[in-house]
């Protein structure tokens, strides 16, 4: 009988969530990767290369658009395809100011990392409860819990998936569903645009981290039924808490000043 059981993982086509789809791959997953560049075929052909036994699947697919969850769903439905492991990581990194912003952007960024996801945890994690049986992992952000200037946007957003994830997790997980968030800090992509110099520092102090480190990591707390992980740990978990102790008045001064 032939396998239908397929990890789902959007923002595939490079980054972090191609390394998902590798490392689920390697699991023995089959695969349905999604993302809005033309790339996700060739990364699909990469896939196939190298594991000839799995089915994967390439969308190139807006998820920005608050009819791309709803269409995903029945596309699914359609071809069969019982998705057991659903990653939510596409999304955009952002840092400006939130009224420098077009209103198309922002309609971007706020469907992208809260109302997709929402609506795909709803939609899936309906049918894995059903099933009693399924895996949904949220890459959330470090930053889900600071409130400074020029991460409004993209702060509150990755705000919402961890509240929301949290809450999902509670409901779910006596159902034989696990979710977890992964809060990622800086992570060695191209989505940051980190200089190669801050890169090789970072990664010697342990700041910033691999994607195959980070999905190792992300993919084990998920399996194991763990609710959230933060990778790294113990910089990012400092930092972040810090912040939370700077007064309002302070971070006003720092923006007066330019230091950020």
């Amino acid at each position: 009988m032939e396998n239908t059981h397929f990890a789902l993982i959007t923002g595939a086509s490079s980054g972090i969530g191609l390394e998902f789809a590798r490392q689920l791959g390697k699991k023995g997953y089959n695969l349905l990767i999604v993302s809005n560049e033309a790339l996700i075929h060739a990364r699909a052909d990469e896939l196939r290369t190298t594991y000839p036994t799995l089915q994967v699947m390439a969308l190139e697919r807006d998820l920005s658009q608050q009819t791309a969850a709803r269409e995903l769903y029945e596309y699914t439905h359609a071809q069969g395809l019982e998705i057991e492991v659903l990653i939510n990581n596409a999304g955009v990194y952002h840092d400006r100011d939130i009224l420098d912003d077009s209103e198309a952007f922002t309609s971007l960024i706020l469907n992208l990392h809260m109302y997709t996801p929402a609506m795909l945890c709803h939609l899936f994690g309906t049918d894995m409860r059903n099933r009693k049986h399924g895996y949904i992992l949220n890459v959330c952000s470090v930053t889900n819990k600071i409130a400074i200037q020029r991460l409004g946007t993209y702060g509150s957003t990755k705000a919402f998936l961890n509240n929301f994830t949290r809450s999902l997790h509670i409901e779910l997980k006596p159902h034989g569903v696990y979710v977890t968030n992964l809060s990622p800090g800086a992570v060695d992509t191209t989505l940051y645009n980190i200089k190669p110099w801050l890169t090789k520092l970072g990664k010697c102090l342990g700041i910033i981290v691999s994607p195959q480190m980070l999905v190792r990591r992300g993919l084990w707390a998920m399996f194991h039924g763990i609710s959230k992980v933060t990778v790294p740990t113990v910089f990012w978990l400092f930092l972040t808490t810090l912040i939370l102790f700077i007064p309002t008045c302070l971070l006003r001064l720092i923006r007066r000043l330019g230091l950020f």
